[in-house]
């Protein structure tokens, strides 16, 4: 004991002094990193009559084109706005509704000709409070009636076109059978030559030159963007015809507008227009800009230590908020300390006390910094320094024993937090900190949710172990859950999910635990007991996951482009299957997993050196594009652009990275052209974290990397062990489904570990997965990293310790 106990010791200092230098790392990135301004209200003044172009310089919106929006004010003092920009568009948002300028709604007697074809607006069905509406009109020598949901052509619906993917003829489908205020809005393309679904062909016009669509309770004909026919429309017969993408929209009740990317919040006071950009804002080193004498910018600097929202009530009629929600919160507190409320329940000690009151400060103020940052008024880069080091200390410091697992995942969260802050600090442009401060948010409610579970845990009142039939029903509830948010990103979302969420991670989260219980519950099954004996049951039981495997697998092959996730599974089911065999003595299973992994290695190799896809390029899939793309990058200098922009990354970095000294003289300094890869913050991170630390830094993550998967398959050895000696078959249960969890979840990690590097080095042609810990944090992190670092925690915890 005093051996184990003086390693424990040991292990603690070194992580603790890891953990520290890195905690000081980031602290040092934002105390180096330079000053930067950025217009905090843009002033248009103009005189009645007068009009002016603003562009990419004058709204400091970096993505907007040299000449993007036209205003003007007339006689009477109006303000109007157009767009002129020929290749990107101009949103407009009043209230709720948001559209784009060169947008109208159409009205019967309207004539709009796209290229030579003249349409003649015949009746129009307003959109009721059901959703049901209906355009009908005619052109080309045909007639067309138009929903929101599906285009008749004639009184028929058109054939699918070719390349829908299976998740648009599901809806089409839907769209045809279901009531009118039950369709899945999707909107009518002009242009292209095929009349198919939703497209309306015109010869030699180009594809998406217009679309009609259902907004808001509106039938809204829209200009297309870029190089596309013009849109010309005439109130009625006779009318003169004007280009609907350069109609004037009056700014009355306009409350924002997008240009580029960047949302402007619009008020007039009168005689000037005030513009207030919230997002994807450019960033200056002076606060000096050459600017019209009809535009004025109120500058502000960048601050890292400030609350904006508060700052923004403090000084208004509502100051008393930011005080007020801080008493609310201690009062709620010193209730629930007084009352003995769960997590302060009477029967543990003032530190378990104090800990779980900390770690639920914790997890509310991680709620708090997200709907900040949702609200377009994140904290400042400071104070999400300080909540992420606080959830990283949190899951440090808590009672119990200290897993090689838990050690090496905290160090590699704390990584990835400092590339996300440099990357964030090195760009001259508002929105890229949003990636550290979400991050940090979301690890605050992961790992303060965890903290509290673990001190549940251990707090001396743990519940009654949990029967294997009430799990099943907490199990067979987060699959179901897990397959109505796969649906709904079939039928509402793509393949960046639906509402922002990834609703896969949800799933492979089911997926591992529904298949551990399974396989728990498959090696310790006892043919005595006739009430668990019934085939019926057991088929249900040790079968159950294969529905979510397929619902995952079909999604891999519907929603998304490239075969990442197929690749994921198929590293999750060999590393089950090689558990499974392990654990049940089945030597020949055990051989044959082995042998298909050699397998894959080696094809993986004879596909790199072979260089021969010329009867795969034949075929113009997307999947040869990318092999083509992967053996000869030089050759497709567009769609090769990440793994050209990547390596060159890498190499800039080298050994010892661009400083020779490990990046450390770098810290918060700009981030150079790797910014210009795309996805850099997810997909290509490793590329941007070699480029700052080097070679020798990617050996050191790599070393962290194996330690934490390491760690977890020695907690799960241990589980499986403790489960092999325990007196009652409930805990021989729990220990193996601890054991199969834990390889379920480094399995995937795994997964995403060797894609992303695969991808970065490429080894692989390139694969959409970001890497686990380092990219930024998004549903990956909150609904599958966190949960398995607290699962890992607790399984490392002896029976005594719970």
């Amino acid at each position: 004991m005093t051996g184990y106990a003086v390693r424990g010791v040991t292990g603690f200092a070194v992580a603790a002094g890891l953990l520290a230098l890195l905690c000081t790392l980031q602290l040092l990135s934002l105390w180096r990193s330079p000053a930067a301004w950025s217009p905090a209200v843009i002033f248009v003044d103009l005189e009645p009559g007068e009009s002016i172009t603003l562009g990419q310089q004058e709204l400091a919106a970096p993505r907007a084109d040299q000449q993007h929006l036209g205003l003007r004010r007339d006689a009477s003092g109006r303000w109007f706005a157009r767009n002129v920009s020929g290749a990107k568009q101009l949103l407009l948002q009043r209230g709720a509704r948001e559209h784009r300028a060169g947008s109208v709604a159409l009205a019967a007697g309207q004539r709009f000709r796209i290229g030579a074809t003249l349409f003649s607006v015949d009746a129009v069905d307003a959109v009721d409070a059901a959703g049901a509406g209906a355009v009908s009109f005619s052109g080309g020598g045909q007639r067309w009636r138009y929903d929101g949901a599906t285009l008749l052509r004639d009184g028929s619906a058109q054939p699918p076109c070719l390349n829908t993917a299976v998740s648009g003829r599901l809806a089409a489908a839907w769209n045809r059978l279901a009531l009118p205020g039950l369709t899945l809005a999707r909107p009518l393309t002009f242009g292209g030559n095929l009349y198919c679904g939703n497209r309306l062909g015109l010869g030699h016009v180009e594809p998406g030159s217009a679309t009609l669509a259902r907004v808001d309770g509106l039938l809204l004909l829209s200009s297309g963007s870029g190089a596309r026919a013009p849109l010309m429309l005439a109130p009625g017969a006779g009318a003169i015809e004007i280009d609907l993408a350069r109609i004037e929209v009056p700014l009355e009740g306009v409350t924002s507008l997008v240009a580029g990317h960047t949302r402007f919040a619009v008020r007039s006071d009168g005689k000037a227009l005030q513009l207030r950009p919230a997002s994807h804002v450019a960033l200056f080193s002076d606060a000096r800009v050459a600017l019209p004498p009809q535009v004025q910018w109120q500058w502000q600097q960048r601050q890292a230590w400030a609350l904006t929202l508060i700052l923004t009530l403090t000084k208004g009629s509502g100051w008393w908020v930011a005080p007020g929600l801080c008493c609310a919160l201690a009062l709620w507190g010193a209730l629930a300390w007084q009352r003995g409320r769960w997590p302060f329940v009477r029967e543990v000690g003032a530190g378990v006390r104090a800990a779980s009151f900390g770690a639920a400060l914790l997890a509310i103020a991680g709620v708090g910094a997200l709907l900040l940052a949702r609200a377009g008024t994140p904290p400042g880069a400071g104070i999400s320094l300080l909540l992420g080091c606080a959830a990283l200390w949190c899951h440090l410091l808590l009672p119990g024993r200290l897993a090689l697992a838990t050690a090496a995942g905290i160090l590699l969260l704390a990584v990835g937090l400092l590339a996300q802050l440099e990357l964030g600090l090195g760009a001259m442009e508002s929105s890229w900190l949003r990636h550290y401060q979400k991050t940090t948010a979301l690890l605050a409610i992961g790992l303060g949710i965890g903290a509290l579970l673990r001190l549940r845990m251990q707090g001396g009142t743990r519940a009654p172990m949990l029967a294997q039939s009430r799990l099943e029903w907490m199990l067979g509830w987060l699959a179901s859950a897990a397959l109505a948010a796969l649906l709904l990103q079939v039928l509402l979302g793509d393949e960046t999910g639906v509402f922002d969420l990834q609703p896969v991670e949800l799933a492979k989260l089911a997926l591992t635990v529904l298949t551990a219980h399974c396989i728990a519950v498959g090696l310790g099954w006892d043919a005595a007991m006739p009430e668990r004996a019934r085939p019926s049951r057991r088929w249900f039981r040790l079968a159950a996951p294969a529905l979510l495997f397929i619902a995952l697998l079909g999604l891999a092959l519907v929603q998304v482009d490239d075969y990442s996730p197929l690749i994921l599974l198929v590293v999750w089911s060999m590393a089950m299957a090689l558990a499974w065999s392990i654990a049940s003595r089945r030597h020949a299973a055990t051989g044959a997993v082995v042998a298909l992994a050699c397998l894959g290695v080696a094809a993986i190799a004879w596909l790199r050196n072979a260089g021969d896809v010329s009867q795969l390029a034949s075929q113009g899939s997307f999947y040869a594009d990318r092999f083509l793309v992967w053996l000869d990058p030089a050759s497709h200098p567009h769609t090769g652009q990440q793994l050209l922009l990547g390596a060159r990354a890498i190499a800039e970095g080298g050994w010892w990275g661009p400083d020779h000294l490990l990046g450390i003289t770098t810290l918060g300094q700009t981030a150079g052209s790797s910014l210009h890869i795309p996805q850099v913050q997810d997909d290509f991170a490793p590329s941007f974290f070699i480029n700052r630390h080097g070679l020798f830094g990617a050996l050191a993550l790599w070393t962290l990397q194996v330690l934490f998967l390491v760690g977890l398959l020695q907690t799960a050895a241990r589980s499986y062990a403790a489960s092999g000696t325990a007196r009652d078959f409930r805990q021989a249960w729990v220990g193996r489904l601890h054991c199969f969890t834990l390889c379920g979840g480094g399995a995937f990690v795994l997964g995403h570990f060797l894609l992303s590097w695969g991808t970065n080095l490429a080894i692989f042609p390139v694969m959409g997965q970001p890497m686990s810990f380092l990219s930024a944090g998004g549903s990956h992190l909150l609904f599958f990293i966190c949960p398995l670092l607290t699962f890992s925690a607790i399984s490392a915890q002896s029976p005594e310790e719970i």
